[in-house]
């Protein structure tokens, strides 16, 4: 499939003369596949996890953000994909628009797909999809180590939700909740009210 057919559900829910987020052309070139975690304060205050996979951004809110404690699974629900640009989208989107509110990137970086690296597996991250059982190593500023995200329901299901899962590795640490301890964007230094309030936005 196209990747602008992917991104048709994307394209629907803006407009691009009302939104400054990217277009559904937007990408960069980069060294590797990335992830971004994009803090959104739209109706409800939540996190959206986005991984490259074959040119756009798998896409899951995750209301509290990503674990680092491997005992603590946490509800990723999936949402539409993105093009790859928008891992470098930090604003306000206006309030009458689709996901209107603050947008923050609040953790960023490359990634490695560990599933493809077994022996007895090899899956490539879009086979690893659609079997819905992600298996990657985080390489960003504030989390780094292994993570799954786990389907719980079965590919036909446009409800199935996934969990999020820290694996047990030198990077777990329980005692750590940098989504409460680290709110600054790892692209600009700010905060999510710094944000509104410098770009005109409405945080409450």
């Amino acid at each position: 499939m196209a990747d602008d057919d992917r991104l048709a559900s994307y394209r629907d829910k803006r407009d691009p003369e009302s939104t400054p987020e990217p277009d559904a052309s937007s990408s960069e070139a980069g060294d590797g596949p990335i992830f971004v975690v994009q803090e959104h304060d739209a109706s409800t205050r939540h996190f959206d996890l986005r991984i490259e996979i074959d040119g756009v951004l798998k896409s899951w809110s995750v209301p509290k953000g990503p674990p680092t404690d491997p005992s603590d699974k946490r509800m990723a629900i999936p949402t539409e994909d993105h093009p790859v640009g928008y891992a470098d989208f930090e604003g306000v989107i206006p309030e009458d628009e689709y996901g209107g509110g603050t947008v923050l990137i609040w953790d960023r970086g490359p990634y490695r797909n560990l599933r493809e690296a077994k022996d007895d597996d090899g899956a490539s991250m879009a086979e690893a999809y659609d079997d819905g059982k992600l298996e990657v190593w985080l390489d960003g500023d504030k989390i780094r180590g292994g993570y799954a995200l786990i389907r719980t329901g079965s590919a036909d299901d446009d409800d199935a939700r996934w969990l999020l899962v820290k694996m047990d590795d030198d990077e777990a640490d329980a005692r750590r909740n940098p989504t409460s301890t680290e709110p600054e964007s790892v692209a600009s230094g700010r905060t999510m009210d710094e944000i509104a309030d410098e770009e005109g936005g409405d945080d409450s």
